[in-house]
């Protein structure tokens, strides 16, 4: 029986992926390194910034430090959030989505993005008085595909929620983009709906179910798909 919900927020609630894409690349070109699009979305997204650069840096032979790394991060956190800053960006039918599920489950949000990026998206759509808690990237020490993320935000659920009986993996819902995050949920040992706004079907094969949108996500016939789970 499902009893929480999980959701990841870029690229699943926010249609934000192409605005971290061209931060990345930005920082990155200073640095005399192009970033491609589609070797961005075919490897990279779902990795947090932290993940990303240090992936790419070394790839050219350039290890980032930690010093290097946190200097890359913030310059790579200031441009998008003056993207986001200056835009909607909620996907449709995404803030109805959250809306239908609030008050039926307790909800959170489980993210590679930074705090302060989550909450400016989740505060300027009047969502996130319906998130009981953000786990984001600054909160664990390995992104996704690691089910870090995942355990921690079903723990501090579970603490928010007391004297309830602790939420099981296995009772929790997330709702996801990409092969990494779907792989985060399962090594968990959650359930996972996908949602093809960043990534083909072929890609998140490894979700339990697998909707167009978030937006043609019919919640009722997927609990009634787990009832016996």
């Amino acid at each position: 029986m499902i009893r929480a919900i999980i959701f990841d927020l870029d690229g699943t609630l926010a249609d934000t992926e192409g605005l971290h894409f061209a931060a990345f690349s930005r920082v990155l070109e200073a640095e005399g390194i192009a970033l491609g699009r589609d070797d961005y979305y075919s490897r990279l997204i779902g990795f947090d910034d932290r993940e990303c650069f240090a992936a790419v840096m070394s790839e050219h032979g350039r290890p980032p430090d930690d010093h290097e790394l946190a200097s890359l991060i913030a310059r790579k956190a200031a441009i998008y959030q003056k993207f986001i800053a200056e835009r909607d960006v909620l996907y449709p039918g995404a803030a109805e989505f959250v809306r239908s599920c609030f008050g039926r489950f307790p909800l959170t949000i489980a993210t590679g993005t930074l705090r302060v990026e989550a909450e400016q998206i989740l505060r300027r759509a009047n969502l996130r008085d319906l998130f009981a808690d953000i786990v984001a990237a600054e909160d664990v020490e390995h992104g996704k595909p690691a089910p870090d993320c995942m355990m921690a935000a079903l723990a501090r659920l579970s603490f928010i929620l007391r004297p309830h009986p602790p939420i099981e993996p296995g009772n929790c819902l997330v709702i996801e983009d990409t092969a990494a995050g779907i792989a985060s949920a399962r090594a968990a040992g959650m359930k996972v709906v996908a949602v093809c706004q960043t990534a083909g079907p072929e890609v998140l094969g490894a979700a339990h179910v697998v909707c167009e949108s978030i937006g043609a996500i019919d919640l009722d016939a997927i609990l009634r798909g787990f009832a016996g789970n």
